[in-house]
């Protein structure tokens, strides 16, 4: 593929805001907190879009009542990215509606297409695993280009929840990552294998993450990642909230 093809894909104002930066930040909203309290309903999940303190965009879940209500967190939806002001498409993610992740899995694995401008960045599959949901990353023609999941000990075997820091101290306190592996490192990427980017959730205030399930999200890319992987991994972020942090799962 030559270089024109791989900068051809993707709308032009996708191209202008994820070109140049080497991470960014997703921050979820609060908005339906008191409809998740009180009513049990899932909200429409609302993320703004920041590089370093400047945001440049903003998104809404597009997911009918009753698939929150009855299938929350794993109903379908659909997630446009749009530019703050001027509401032009960023990117969109869509998730179907698939089975839960559990201890091990084997069938029916949770999978979302990136888009933009009209155009596939590329997919997000869950592989079959035992203890650790593992999942890889795919082009726009199926070639795979990344693995992802969370840091692990034990031989594999276990979430290594020390990973960011210390999780009793406030260094490490509430940080849950899920470490980015180049696709050909497939077998190894089990304890401090070393990793080329990453999607962390981070902490907010107390009371915004005893009350509520809203998080925020610091990914960071690869260094040789093209404009439209990087959008590809700033969309799977979306994925990644609504599998480990929604709904039950945001829960527990």
């Amino acid at each position: 593929m030559t270089t024109a093809e791989k900068m051809d894909r993707g709308s032009e104002t996708m191209k202008a805001h994820f070109a140049e930066p080497k991470e960014i930040e997703i921050r979820q909203t609060r908005r339906g907190w008191c409809q998740e309290i009180f009513l049990g309903c899932e909200a429409r999940t609302e993320f703004k879009w920041f590089i370093g303190e400047n945001q440049f965009a903003q998104s809404l879940e597009d997911a009918s009542c009753c698939c929150r209500f009855w299938c929350a967190p794993y109903h379908p939806f659909k997630m446009e990215v749009k530019e703050l002001n001027t509401d032009a498409e960023i990117l969109t993610v869509d998730r179907p509606c698939r089975c839960p992740m559990g201890a091990c899995k084997c069938c029916c694995y949770q999978f979302a297409t990136i888009t933009s401008g009209g155009n596939e960045l590329g997919t997000i599959k869950e592989q079959c695993y035992f203890c650790i949901p593992t999942f890889k990353i795919f082009n726009h023609k199926e070639d795979a280009l990344y693995i992802l999941h969370q840091p692990t000990c034990c031989g594999g075997c276990c979430v290594n929840c020390c990973a960011e820091g210390n999780p009793c101290a406030r260094k490490g306190c509430c940080k849950v990552s899920f470490r980015v592996y180049p696709a050909s490192q497939e077998g190894n990427t089990g304890g401090d294998q070393p990793y080329v980017g990453m999607i962390m959730k981070k902490p907010k205030s107390a009371l915004v993450e005893i009350f509520t399930d809203a998080g925020a999200f610091d990914v960071n890319f690869p260094p040789d990642a093209t404009t439209d992987q990087k959008a590809l991994l700033a969309g799977i972020a979306v994925f990644i909230n609504a599998n480990f942090f929604e709904g039950e799962n945001g829960n527990n």
